[in-house]
């Protein structure tokens, strides 16, 4: 083990020892990890600040819309399931 990691885990059971840690408001709830992995160090920042101002890219934009259609697609009359499938299969050619 590293030093530094050594200290961490130290100073963490030191902390859990003296109760600093309990009734925290994401006790018991997993973490939500982004991974990030694919996504340039350079760039990592500012699309974590992206993704918490809310934005989506236009293309995962596009992604979300077919996966809607899709669903509502199966749900419709046979009548309007036709327009549907027409839109759908527009989204589809945007997206390729």
């Amino acid at each position: 083990m590293h030093l530094f990691d050594h200290i961490v885990e130290t100073r963490i059971q030191e902390a859990i020892e003296r109760g600093e840690l309990r009734d925290l408001s994401g006790e018991g709830k997993p973490l939500q990890l982004d991974d990030n992995s694919a996504v340039p160090e350079t760039l990592r920042a500012a699309y974590r600040l992206l993704k918490n101002a809310g934005y989506l890219p236009p293309e995962l934009h596009l992604r979300k819309e077919l996966r809607e259609a899709e669903q509502l697609l199966h749900q419709l009359p046979e009548g309007e399931r036709c327009r549907a499938r027409v839109r759908l299969e527009l989204l589809q050619l945007r997206l390729a």
